[in-house]
């Protein structure tokens, strides 16, 4: 009509424009709350289905533990981590390893086991110490504590896919009373891991696994761990029939069977100016359950491998049965074990020099050398140098 503006001609009928606007904005508002408050349903719905199959990966993987022998406790326990993470919180952890001899118990401050909404078998465990250990019935005899610790798995028990374990600031000492605490072990990080890259966890698995040591010391444990070592190790085992909980000694049973064995992909250890690296190989185990195989060796430091690998201590108690406990050899001679010692050091490392062939590492002169596992004996080149027991 003329007058009329083409806004005001598109208005329906007796309905003003201000109103239908208003009217669309409300319908618009009440659309979006329904659908924030269908995906608050959909979410928390989601939430507790993940939490649930959380729970029950975690009870699976318990109930796995106690079957191999290991039975934990949990003081109290709570579930948290809505809306994106779930968490189980257990306080006053305990655990009894009956597989062992003798039995113990260890008990830790708390554990935290979470997972993610999107993937709820696969759960991380922040660990609280310290951790102490005992034999059944008798008081604390070693304690361990660390920086931070965690522990993780992934899969559906009670087949495991992989598994973790890192812990920041490790040590472990040994608890007396009239001395005090003595140290153990410590490092600045351990940590360890295990996957499945074959087959499959109740089927013929093969597993890498993978160990990192930073400047550990074990001084207790044997003279050449006093000073700190960086260690790395990563392996591949084959020949276990399946991960269901069993005896160690009936699993490597199971490996020997099988002609399983362990592929050495990568080794080194470092300690001060002494490098020693492993070429790839293979061990395996025979039938007295002992190591067979061979490894090529690059070693930086020569000199420093004798007292490493205690050869040393091996010329030392060979001199001391010489010289019988009343010290014949000095009373004849002040002072001629020591120089024999020397010597027949000196005389070890010049041999192991003439064994091995010049070589290079990390930019360093070195020297490789062929390491030997034959019927559990260990020979570097043609030097016996140390002995693993049988493994079943």
């Amino acid at each position: 009509m003329p007058g009329d503006s083409p806004l005001s001609m598109m208005q329906a009928p007796g309905q003003p424009l201000p109103r239908r606007i208003a009217g669309y904005r409300r319908w618009r508002w009440i659309a979006i709350g329904a659908t924030i408050v269908a995906i608050a349903v959909i979410w928390t719905s989601l939430w507790y289905y993940a939490a649930a199959v959380a729970d029950r990966t975690l009870a699976g993987w318990l109930h796995r533990e106690a079957a191999a022998g290991r039975v934990y406790s949990c003081g109290s326990q709570s579930f948290s981590g809505f809306p994106f993470k779930l968490a189980v919180q257990c306080r006053d952890v305990g655990v009894e390893v009956k597989g062992t001899q003798p039995a113990f118990a260890a008990t830790a401050k708390t554990a935290t086991f979470g997972a993610t909404i999107w993937n709820p078998t696969r759960l991380v465990g922040d660990i609280v110490g310290p951790l102490t250990f005992a034999e059944q019935g008798q008081d604390p005899g070693f304690v361990a504590d660390w920086v931070h610790g965690k522990i993780g798995v992934r899969g559906i028990p009670p087949n495991p896919e992989s598994a973790l374990f890192e812990f920041d600031g490790p040590h472990v000492e040994r608890t007396t009373t009239a001395t005090g605490n003595d140290d153990v072990f410590k490092a600045d990080r351990i940590a360890a891991t295990g996957r499945v890259i074959g087959g499959t966890p109740n089927d013929h698995p093969v597993i890498e696994a993978t160990l990192h040591v930073d400047r550990a010391a074990a001084p207790t444990l044997h003279p050449s761990l006093a000073a700190p070592v960086d260690a790395t190790l990563d392996t591949v085992v084959r020949g276990f029939a399946d991960l269901a909980p069993k005896p160690w000694r009936a699993r490597v049973r199971e490996m020997q069977a099988a002609g399983g064995g362990i592929d050495i992909k990568a080794f080194r250890l470092a300690q001060g100016d002494a490098i020693i690296i492993a070429g790839t190989g293979t061990l395996t185990l025979n039938d007295h359950g002992t190591l067979d195989g061979s490894l090529g060796l690059a070693v930086v430091g020569i000199e420093r491998l004798v007292p490493m690998l205690g050869i040393d201590r091996l010329i030392a108690q060979g001199v001391d049965r010489l010289s019988g406990s009343d010290n014949v050899l000095d009373r004849l001679v002040p002072g001629i074990s020591g120089v024999i010692r020397e010597s027949a050091n000196a005389t070890v490392i010049e041999n192991l020099k003439k064994m091995g062939q010049p070589t290079s590492l990390e930019g360093r002169p070195a020297l490789a050398l062929p390491l030997r596992l034959a019927d559990g004996t260990i020979y570097l080149g043609l030097l016996p140098v140390g002995q693993i027991p049988p493994l079943f």
